[in-house]
């Protein structure tokens, strides 16, 4: 039993991490950050008084050597009848919830976001009041919160505010390291989409049963699973391979992200 073991973790967790690791290392992503591109890319709509709400949740590869297995979410949101957006990272600099510290659609140090929900009007314009109140909610706000591995981090924050709203029905990638870390202490909790159940050892291990998650094994923080509402495999370090859902094309690979949803 012990060299099965073995086996599945060199297969499921090892190699395409290993992968990921040379696929980074072609890629180039190491150098420059300092400067890297950190502009709009183009995703939103431009905010108008007339325009509709709009809620989106972003995602994109992080920094440095940490891109080889992990990505970084945001939140972003207009109310109707706002000119502008209003963004929210969980960081590790001063207060970890950061307000409006980068370009809402912005490429993070480089890297362009995958959008993994998004919803505009009336359905949108119900779940803003949720989500501002779970992040003025959330527990982990304050200097010295944050922790890179296992949690609490940005996308524990992010999973956090989406337990509030679970209409969305959607699931972060299986490369939001720190998304399994339990935020309020519970170690058995319903998942966010309220489909299923999600077992968590403090974020350093995890099992998670859903019909919009899927089934997700979750080892120091790296996740292998496969989804069962619209067939694909999630890889650690490598995302999720499979349908994308009604509204997109198949999955491309690397870095790849949930489906994207416009309504309930």
């Amino acid at each position: 039993m012990l060299k099965i073991g073995l086996l599945l973790f060199t297969i499921g967790w090892l190699l395409p991490l290993g992968v990921s690791a040379v696929l980074y290392r072609m890629d180039g992503s190491g150098a420059g950050w300092r400067t890297a591109d950190r502009s709009s890319a183009g995703l939103l709509p431009p905010a108008t008084r007339n325009g509709p709400a709009v809620v989106r949740i972003f995602s994109a590869q992080t920094v440095r050597w940490r891109g080889i297995f992990a990505t970084h979410s945001w939140i972003v949101f207009k109310p109707a009848g706002a000119d502008s957006y209003t963004r929210y990272d969980y960081t590790a600099w001063g207060g970890p919830i950061r307000l409006n510290g980068f370009e809402p659609d912005g490429r993070w140090f480089g890297h362009v976001p995958s959008v993994v929900f998004a919803a505009d009007g009336d359905f949108a314009a119900a779940l803003i009041p949720r989500m501002q109140a779970a992040i003025k909610g959330y527990a982990w706000r304050n200097e010295g919160d944050y922790r890179a591995w296992p949690g609490p981090n940005s996308n524990t924050f992010v999973a956090a505010v989406m337990d509030a709203v679970p209409e969305i029905r959607v699931t972060l990638p299986p490369t939001a390291i720190g998304k399994d870390y339990p935020y309020d202490g519970r170690w058995l909790r319903r998942t966010s989409s309220g489909t299923g159940l999600a077992l968590s050892l403090d974020g350093y291990a995890g099992l998670t049963v859903g019909w919009v998650e899927g089934i997700e094994i979750n080892i120091l923080g790296g996740v292998l699973g496969v989804d069962l509402r619209r067939p694909a495999i999630k890889l650690p370090g490598l995302g999720r391979f499979g349908m994308r859902g009604p509204d997109g094309p198949a999955t491309p690979g690397l870095g790849s992200q949930t489906p994207v949803h416009d309504a309930a």
